[in-house]
């Protein structure tokens, strides 16, 4: 006679694998990556005085599984970048500099996974990976500090000195000459994520 197979031991192996299923790294569903959309912005100096300008179009993804920033990407595009009303003159020199018709995105891609550490409504996090500028690529490392928000979000912020000699860029002239930029730049971000969002993780 074949053993008779209780339906419980067949309810409890299937609760079993499922149990598995969901936690064991093995069998872990894959995530999808969610949206960001940062707020960024470039300073520096000239021989004329300082400058800033802002990029108006900027996208972006992240990844986080197992508390670990698993992958960051952000991209912008090099004609999204603007200057004041008064200081438009150098967009077109910036353009020329970044050689946006060949190399039109700026791109930021996470090359090791971070992990962010949480201290009541603060958190740090660093993040490493590549640049790539002009067709250029240098790794860097950047250091951002988090916030909660009052919109019930936590506030990302941060900044990266960045040469564009490094980045084999020719810092842009305009006037003949007379006004030259310097070759040293910083990159100034600031993006938010939805509480929910990090809740989902944390």
């Amino acid at each position: 006679m074949k053993p008779k197979i209780h339906p419980f031991n067949i309810v409890f192996g299937l609760f079993a694998f499922l149990l598995i299923s969901n936690y064991s790294p093995g069998f872990a569903q894959s995530s999808k990556p969610s949206p960001i959309k940062p707020v960024i912005s470039i300073t520096g100096t000239s021989t004329l005085h300082d400058w800033e300008s802002k990029v108006e179009q900027s996208t972006g993804e992240y990844l986080i599984d197992q508390k670990i920033i698993k992958s960051l990407t952000i991209n912008i595009p090099v004609l999204s970048i603007k200057s004041k009303d008064e200081e438009k003159l150098m967009d077109k020199k910036t353009y020329e500099a970044l050689n946006s018709n060949k190399n039109p995105n700026i791109i930021f891609q996470l090359t090791e996974p971070a992990t962010p550490v949480f201290s009541e409504s603060n958190a740090e996090v660093t993040l490493t990976g590549n640049l790539t500028i002009a067709g250029v690529t240098k790794k860097i490392t950047i250091k951002s500090s988090g916030k909660k928000s009052t919109s019930d979000a936590f506030r990302f912020t941060g900044s990266v000195p960045i040469k564009m000699s490094d980045y084999k860029i020719k810092p842009p002239v305009a006037m003949l000459g007379l006004i030259k930029t310097g070759d040293l730049i910083t990159v100034k971000f600031d993006v938010t994520i939805p509480q929910q969002s990090l809740l989902a993780y944390f």
